[in-house]
């Protein structure tokens, strides 16, 4: 089955339903890891996937350049934080030893995380992930749910923007004022109403279409040799990380 983009990775032939489940599993594994050394395995493992997979490197920095930005706040406060031994003081604050390496584990997970999903579904359009959620049993109300916020929320966006061209065009300065947050509240509130109108009209247009709650598409799904032996490769290595996590934890006891 062909689902790949015009820059196709080296996970574009398997089955879409294969992806998703290896990057769940690959989170899943990756969230329980608690020893760093293993962390640090996570994201070799990650980093592995993402030189086979080759997804367009600019995109994949920009997005793990967004979450790492998040993850700098963690750095700004946890290692003060946390209680433990001393590492630095800065007057009455004190880094510890336990907060950075908390703090490191956070980063390392994250971005093993990211990068795992980024590289696996990179090729996957919305659709195309929609129908293999669907064809791995959950419930298609979520489903629903999941495509209807990804397509439309760029269209909230679009509401959003219009209004405040037209509150510039009317000379609106934005400023700590309660004629700014006054205007801020109703833009706001158009908005809302605004999609509640365009969500109702999108809906009976579905109807109109003949829409019943069903998924249907063209697209046929087959896993292949190819897919079992991914999993099964992927699948036994975070095993493996698991097994060695659990061994760790209990040596260290």
């Amino acid at each position: 089955m062909q689902h790949c983009s015009p820059t196709p990775s080296a996970f574009c032939h398997f089955d879409p339903r294969t992806l998703l489940l290896a990057a769940t599993g690959a989170a899943l594994c990756f969230s329980l890891v608690q020893s760093l050394a293993l962390a640090w395995v996570c994201l070799a493992l990650a980093l592995v996937l993402a030189a086979a997979g080759r997804p367009p490197l600019a995109l994949l920095l920009q997005r793990l350049a967004v979450a790492n930005f998040f993850i700098l706040f963690l750095w700004v406060t946890v290692p003060f934080a946390v209680p433990g031994d001393s590492l630095a003081a800065f007057g009455p604050l004190s880094v510890s030893r336990e907060g950075v390496a908390l703090s490191l584990s956070v980063t390392l997970k994250c971005n093993s995380i990211l990068l795992c999903f980024l590289t696996l579904t990179a090729d996957l359009s919305l659709p195309l992930i929609g129908y293999s959620l669907e064809r791995l049993r959950i419930p298609v109300k979520l489903v629903f749910l999941f495509l209807f916020t990804c397509r439309y929320i760029y269209v909230i966006g679009e509401e959003w923007r219009k209004l405040q061209t037209a509150a510039k065009l009317r000379g609106f300065i934005p400023s700590t004022s309660l004629h700014t947050y006054r205007t801020l509240g109703n833009m706001l509130g158009l908005t809302v109403i605004n999609s509640i109108d365009r969500s109702q009209r999108i809906y009976e247009a579905m109807l109109l279409r003949g829409f019943n709650g069903i998924f249907h598409t063209v697209t046929e799904l087959k896993a292949a040799r190819s897919d079992v032996l991914f999993a099964v490769l992927f699948f036994s290595t975070l095993v493996c990380l698991l097994a060695a996590d659990i061994c760790l934890k209990f040596r260290n006891v």
